[in-house]
C-alpha cells in the first residue's frame, strides 16, 4: 500500500528497446553490489596468500628490471617515469659529464693517499679539489641549459622540483652503470 513496486525497474527494462550509449539494464540494488563487493579482512588461507602476494610482488620487480634496461615507461619507478625524466636521461647520456670521471679518480686518489710523500699528498689534495670543483660548475652549467630546453619543449609548468638533482646524480654516475640504461649514443642529443 505505502511501498512502490519493486520490480518497476525490470518492467520498464523489457518494454523499452535498448539505445545506443545508454546503459540498458536496470541499476542493481545497493545491498546485492555490497554483497558482490564484500571480501574478508583476513583470508581464510594465509600461507596461499602470503605466496601470492610474494609472486606478485616478484613478478612486478621482474617487469620494472627489465623496464630498467629497455627504458619501457610503464613499468619504469615513479621516479623515473615521464616524457621530462626521459629528456634529462637522454640529455646527459648525449654529453661527457666531469661527474663521471669522479669514482676512478677517487680510486687512484686512495691507492695514492698510501704514499707518505708531502709533495705527492699535496698535489692529489688538490687535484681532487679541483676536480669537484670542475664537476660543479659543469652540473651547473648542463643544468642551466637542460633547464632552457625542458621549458621550451614541454613549457614552465613541467619543470619543477628535483630534477635539477635528478640530472646531476645522473651525470656524476658512470655511464656503464647508470640504470635506466643509456638509451642513447654519446652526442646524440635528444630534439
Amino acid at each position: 500500500m505505502f511501498g512502490r513496486n519493486k520490480t518497476l525497474n525490470e518492467q520498464q527494462a523489457e518494454t523499452l528497446a535498448p539505445r545506443e550509449g545508454a546503459k540498458n539494464r536496470p541499476t542493481p540494488k545497493r545491498k546485492d553490489q555490497e554483497a558482490a563487493n564484500r571480501r574478508p579482512l583476513v583470508v581464510a588461507d594465509r600461507k596461499a596468500a602470503r605466496g601470492v602476494d610474494r609472486d606478485k610482488r616478484r613478478e612486478a620487480q621482474l617487469k620494472q628490471r627489465a623496464a630498467m634496461v629497455t627504458g619501457d615507461d610503464a613499468h619504469l619507478p615513479a621516479r623515473d617515469k615521464g616524457p621530462v625524466r626521459r629528456y634529462i636521461r637522454d640529455y646527459v647520456d648525449a654529453r661527457w659529464n666531469f661527474g663521471e670521471f669522479m669514482l676512478p679518480v677517487m680510486l687512484v686518489v686512495l691507492a695514492l693517499s698510501f704514499v707518505r710523500i708531502p709533495a705527492v699528498f699535496a698535489a692529489v689534495s688538490i687535484g681532487v679539489y679541483g676536480l669537484l670543483l670542475a664537476a660543479a660548475v659543469d652540473g651547473f652549467f648542463m643544468w642551466r641549459r637542460l633547464k632552457a630546453k625542458l621549458i621550451a619543449k614541454f613549457g614552465a609548468d613541467k619543470v619543477g622540483r628535483g630534477l635539477a638533482m635528478y640530472a646531476a646524480m645522473r651525470g656524476f654516475q658512470l655511464r656503464r652503470s647508470r640504470m635506466p640504461r643509456p638509451l642513447v649514443k654519446r652526442g646524440e642529443f635528444p630534439a
